[in-house]
């Protein structure tokens, strides 16, 4: 079984959500259509039903083509996916430290 990752358990599993997560942890990188569904764990299917959304809210941003494919990648400029790469954030240093605090006990026993 496919271990959640900490996004998706604190904001939920559904299409939209895993998109977000695989795109707040690949920030830097651009994304075909393809290896973004493959990527998130969702069908291409789901992700066109989803794609509105994304381009509507301004949640990916086009980036290039490379032959036929156009790119995307997350669009760092919007002042939500700021708020949500916070949250992303937060919740990996507070696993960290969850983690750095258990080893310490464990060093200490």
């Amino acid at each position: 079984m496919e271990e959640k990752s900490l996004f998706i358990e604190f904001m939920g599993d559904s299409p939209m959500v895993r998109v977000l997560d695989y795109l707040l942890t690949e920030r830097e990188i651009d994304f075909s259509i393809s290896d973004m569904a493959r990527n998130a764990g969702i069908g291409r299917t789901t992700l066109y039903r989803i794609w509105e959304k994304l381009i509507g809210n301004k949640i990916i941003t086009s980036t290039r083509m490379i032959g036929k494919a156009k790119l995307y990648k997350l669009n760092m400029e919007n002042n939500a996916i700021k708020k949500l790469m916070e949250i992303d954030d937060a919740l990996v240093l507070e696993d960290l430290n969850k983690h750095a605090k258990n080893q310490k006990i464990k060093v200490a026993i």
